[in-house]
C-alpha cells in the first residue's frame, strides 16, 4: 500500500474535528466560488462546479453557503478574486511534494508555503520540478467495509475504470480526467455509492521514506494541509504501515 493513500485515511479520520471541518469548508468554498467563476454556475453543465458542490454536500455544508459561493463565483454576490497556483519542492527523504492553492494573495502564499518547508526539513522548489512525476487522474473512494469486492470491482471495469485497488477500508477507483464523471454516474446507476470523488495527482513511483525523515514529512505535509490557501497536497512518500499507525494516534 503506497504511504500517501494510507495517509490519506488518517486525514479523513482526523478531519471529524470542528476546526478541520471549517477548514474545509472554506477551502471547499473557495473551490465552488473559482469553479462558478470559470465555467458557470450550472453544476450540471459545469463538471468542475458539479464536483466541488458534490464535495461540499458530503461534508454537509448547508445549502445556502453552498448557493452564496456560486453567486460571487458567477458576480451575482460580491467576493473576494482568488487565482489558482501551484507550487512544487521535496521533503525529508526526497520525496516529491505538489501543491494546489486557490489564493487572493500569492505573496503571502508562497511565504507560508516556503516557511512550513524550511521549518519541516523540505525545501521549495521550481516549476516543473516534480510535477512529471506524477498523472493526473479522477479518483472515487469507496466504503470497503460495506461492498463485496469481486462484485464492486466488475462494477467499476465495466463503468470504465483505468484501476481498482483495495486500500485499508476503502476501495480506489481510478480513471481518466474525461471518464472521472461518468464512471462515478455509472457506479450509482449500479447502486454502488460514492464516499468522496476527486481529480488528484497520482505518482508515477512511490519514495520509501522511514525513521526520522517519515515523521518529519507527515508534519511537513499536515503543515501545508492546514494553509487556509492550500487546496490540496499530493506526495509519492511510502512510509511504513506501522509508522503510519502512530501518526494516526
Amino acid at each position: 500500500m503506497a504511504g500517501h493513500s494510507k495517509w490519506k485515511q488518517i486525514k479523513r479520520k482526523k478531519a471529524v474535528t470542528d476546526a478541520r471541518r471549517a477548514s474545509a469548508w472554506t477551502k471547499i468554498i473557495r473551490e465552488i466560488t473559482v469553479a462558478a467563476k470559470a465555467g458557470g454556475g450550472d453544476p450540471d453543465g459545469n463538471p468542475r462546479l458539479r464536483l466541488a458542490v458534490d464535495s461540499a454536500r458530503a461534508v454537509n455544508m448547508p445549502k445556502e453557503n453552498i448557493e452564496r459561493a456560486i453567486k460571487k463565483g458567477t458576480g451575482e454576490l460580491e467576493g473576494a478574486s482568488f487565482e489558482e497556483l501551484t507550487y512544487e519542492g521535496y521533503g525529508p527523504g526526497g520525496a516529491a511534494i505538489f501543491i494546489e492553492t486557490t489564493t487572493d494573495n500569492a505573496n503571502r502564499t508562497v511565504a507560508e508555503i516556503r516557511h512550513a518547508f524550511s521549518r519541516n526539513g523540505g525545501n521549495l522548489g521550481a516549476s516543473n520540478s516534480v510535477a512529471w512525476m506524477f498523472d493526473r487522474k479522477g479518483q472515487i473512494y469507496l466504503d470497503a467495509t460495506r461492498l463485496d469486492e469481486d462484485a464492486t470491482l466488475e462494477a467499476a471495469l465495466e463503468a470504465g475504470a483505468e484501476d481498482f485497488a483495495h486500500e485499508g477500508d476503502q476501495y480506489v477507483v481510478t480513471t481518466s480526467p474525461p471518464a472521472f464523471h461518468a464512471v462515478q454516474d455509472a457506479l450509482r446507476a449500479r447502486k454502488v455509492p460514492v464516499d468522496s470523488a476527486e481529480l488528484a495527482m497520482v505518482p508515477k513511483n512511490t519514495v520509501k521514506v522511514e525513521g526520522a525523515d517519515a515523521e518529519r514529512i507527515l508534519k511537513l505535509v499536515e503543515a501545508l494541509e492546514e494553509l487556509e490557501d492550500v487546496s490540496k497536497v499530493f506526495s509519492n512518500f511510502d512510509i511504513d504501515a506501522a509508522q503510519l499507525a502512530e501518526a494516526e494516534a
